[in-house]
């Protein structure tokens, strides 16, 4: 018999990559996200008004905000290992927390550890996601697109779970849907200690490329709004469809919808995202963001919420892909860091106040529609915004 050559493509760096994903699926996906499906419950059992349940995302978004700013110095002075997997650690102690107290102080502060220690395993993770896809050029996109499937993952997963479990426990338990998502969370990061994470990659800081902020300040401020815009959408959308009459099963299917939705990103976008002109690609993209968001203005049928999630979901991820496609256009390689933390502050700063100040309107307002309303004006003016943004060339650019 005829052994073969050689073996088929390498599978060990996919498995790698999607092993690295979990800790985005904690974070993100589960840490962040899933609070939109218990935070009905909690609100009406911890007696909150939508001010107080805007600041409990409000507060993880700042934990986020610091932890990426904070991220660089992290692993250089821990390693890419211990930062993934310390990261994923908090997180997951965060949740259990979440599970124990209704104290709001408490509670608070179990998301500002959950921000933090998701920007640890995000950032880290995606770092070095993206260092092991550049050292197998011919499949680079794939590689990395299964990085950012996390978060899809685990909107996926408590999407799945938690309308039912509140469903089964009746009003009140919330605090089992904490837990429940802390075992799944649980499971889900002990593969980050049997898989070994590459440590021979450098994380440098910023090289001494030019970079000036007036060139962009436009690109930065629809940011800021897709930041806010996005945020309020995914805190408040679940409290929306309950109101409006959805049981757990259009719950899960709106939020599984909008999982789903994130898988197919890289291919939908492929070919926006290749365009070099300015905020274009970020333009189109939100204005698809912002689209989605405005849809149940139209009305509460099941078929428009469904297509909601669908629109929403196949394009908000994309937006972080189109903020890293204008720096790779724009900068030459030694600026990117810089510029990618221009990105994540605005970026940070926006979705820290959008939860907040969007349930402070309603509480003014008494409704829910007005927040839809104001995620989706945030997001129409974030296109209009990015659509504004010219080509950029610093001394240094070789574009």
């Amino acid at each position: 018999m005829h052994a073969p050559d050689r073996a088929p493509l390498e599978p060990r760096p996919a498995r790698v990559i999607l092993t690295l994903s979990l800790a985005a699926t904690v974070g993100l996906g589960i840490g962040r996200f899933a609070y939109a499906l218990v935070l009905p419950d909690m609100r009406d059992s911890l007696d909150w008004s939508y001010s107080a349940a805007g600041f409990m995302n409000t507060i993880n978004a700042v934990g986020y905000l610091a932890g990426a700013l904070m991220a660089s110095r992290l692993i250089q002075r821990v390693g890419w290992s211990a930062a993934i997997r310390g990261g994923t650690l908090a997180c997951l102690a965060a949740l259990a927390v979440c599970a124990l107290t209704g104290n709001f102080i408490a509670l608070s502060l179990a998301r500002l550890v959950l921000g933090l220690g998701a920007a640890a395993g995000f950032v880290a993770g995606g770092a070095l996601a993206a260092t092991i896809a550049q050292s197998h050029p011919e499949r680079a996109n794939f590689l990395l697109s299964l990085f950012y499937a996390g978060p899809g993952v685990g909107i996926l997963a408590s999407g799945l779970i938690a309308p039912f479990t509140l469903q089964h426990f009746g009003p009140g338990s919330w605090w089992i849907v904490w837990w429940a998502l802390t075992l799944l969370s649980a499971a889900m990061t002990i593969p980050l200690f049997l898989v070994r994470i590459e440590s021979k990659a450098r994380f440098s800081e910023a090289g001494h490329g030019t970079f000036a902020l007036p060139p962009i300040l436009i690109y930065l401020a629809g940011y800021f709004l897709f930041g806010a815009g996005y945020i309020a959408y995914m805190t408040f959308m679940i409290a929306y469809v309950r109101d409006a009459g959805g049981g757990a099963a259009a719950q899960a299917a709106f939020w599984s919808l909008i999982g789903v939705s994130a898988f197919v990103t890289p291919w939908v976008w492929r070919g926006v995202l290749a365009l070099d002109r300015g905020g274009l690609a970020t333009a189109i993209i939100l204005g698809t963001n912002a689209l989605g968001a405005s849809l149940p203005m139209l009305g509460h049928s099941t078929a428009w919420l469904a297509t909601s999630a669908v629109v929403f979901g196949v394009a908000f991820f994309a937006v972080v892909g189109s903020t890293t496609a204008f720096v790779r256009f724009n900068y030459p390689p030694q600026v990117w860091p810089t510029a990618i933390a221009a990105m994540t502050i605005s970026f940070g700063v926006g979705q820290t106040l959008g939860p907040i100040v969007v349930g402070a309107i309603t509480d003014a307002l008494g409704s829910l529609s007005y927040a839809l309303n104001v995620s989706a004006a945030l997001l129409a003016l974030g296109a209009v915004a990015a659509l504004c943004q010219r080509k950029v060339r610093p001394k240094g650019s070789v574009s």
